[in-house]
């Protein structure tokens, strides 16, 4: 049995990509080791089929954090046997791409977003110019890699010549539970209920925008779910604003438990600004999570969001990040009755179509390669 080592530098807890990744590992026959990180307020590891590991950090961000991070995981692949090594995202990709020239194994590439575009570190130049160093010494030393949507394979073959597999991270249908109950959840039973999800919850997504526009809206109630360097200014705006009684906050937590509310929104967003590289190509997790839910969309115009939403028909787009458009958008997307019966069908063909069963077919033509 061929031994697999997966790294990403998450929590492996709500990190969804790596664990449907280790599970079709699993199910072509390896034996997974997935190895990340722990927080001081990481949520209890769930139940996996396959191994994990999370190191306990002394930093939590910042340069010692990354560096602390990729350090300690170049000893740990150096140290335990593996014929194959799966690198998540740059922050994993130089101890993995170290490992494997010095032990003479495989590497996979997965990026999972455009990393050195990210509002992150284009605000910091300096810090910029460290992560393109470390993308511009690896990426072309690969004969091939994967990422999460054509724009952004497109990008990396036209700036360093690999070839680039598309693998979208999308749900498996299987994994869809019945809804949660309102009742159950302290969810008030007599307002609209809308959902802004992520463990990426961050600066330049709109969700500021979203939160303000919730004053305009007192018959609507908005979930936020995950986590993100945005959280304390949202709460902090919630406060200001006097709508306590309108947005409550969840924490991160395991996906199951996350569609149970998700599923009882009657919109959900998806509205990230195109004020970077990363996200003018994203193409999140929450809108592929929405439509397992059966959940219209209210999102913003960006290319590859723009495409599965037109193709499939289900949800609107906000003329811009005003929180009174937005907010005349959710309320159009409440009340036309006919738009909605039109999204419901969508949403189902969509969920048929864009599920992990189908999508993971792709990934296992890749690994293939690798036996």
């Amino acid at each position: 049995m061929k031994r697999v080592i997966v790294s990403v530098i998450n929590d492996l807890v709500t990190d969804q990509r790596v664990n449907k990744s280790c599970l079709t590992l699993q199910k072509m026959g390896c034996e997974v080791l997935l190895v990340g990180r722990k927080q001081r307020k990481s949520p209890p590891m769930d139940e996996r089929p396959y191994a994990t590991k999370r190191m306990k950090l002394l930093f939590e961000k910042g340069p010692l954090f990354y560096a602390e991070y990729n350090t300690r995981l170049f000893f740990f692949l150096l140290f335990h046997k593996a014929q194959l090594l799966l690198s998540n995202d740059l922050d994993t990709a130089l101890p993995n791409y170290f490992i494997s020239k010095l032990k003479g194994i495989k590497m996979v590439y997965d990026s999972h977003e455009y990393f050195t575009e990210t509002p992150e570190l284009i605000n910091r130049p300096r810090v910029q110019r460290v992560w393109k160093r470390i993308e511009s010494y690896v990426v072309p030393r690969l004969k091939e890699m994967i990422t999460v949507c054509d724009s952004i394979a497109d990008l990396f073959h036209e700036k360093y010549g690999v070839k680039c597999h598309v693998v979208r991270n999308i749900p498996p249908r299987a994994a869809l539970l019945p809804k949660g109950d309102k009742k159950v959840l302290d969810l008030p039973e007599d307002k609209h209920l809308l959902v802004l999800q992520g463990s990426g919850i961050n600066i330049q997504r709109g969700a500021e925008e979203l939160v303000e526009s919730m004053k305009y809206l007192d018959d609507c109630f908005l979930m936020v779910i995950g986590g993100g360097d945005v959280l304390p200014i949202l709460k902090q705006m919630t406060g200001q604003l006097h709508i306590e009684d309108r947005v409550r906050f969840l924490p991160r937590m395991p996906y199951a438990d996350m569609m149970a509310y998700t599923q009882l929104a009657e919109l959900g967003f998806v509205l990230d600004k195109d004020t970077n590289l990363n996200y003018r190509f994203c193409l999140p997790n929450k809108l592929f999570d929405f439509i397992q839910a059966g959940v219209p969309i209210v999102a913003s115009h960006l290319v590859e969001i723009e495409k599965i939403i037109k193709k499939y028909d289900i949800g609107l787009f906000i003329p811009d990040h005003d929180p009174k458009s937005i907010a005349a958008t959710i309320r159009e997307g409440l009340t036309d009755i006919e738009n909605r019966a039109r999204w419901q069908q969508g949403l189902a063909i969509a969920a048929d179509e864009l599920c992990w069963e189908n999508e993971q077919q792709i990934l296992m033509e890749i690994y293939k390669h690798y036996e």
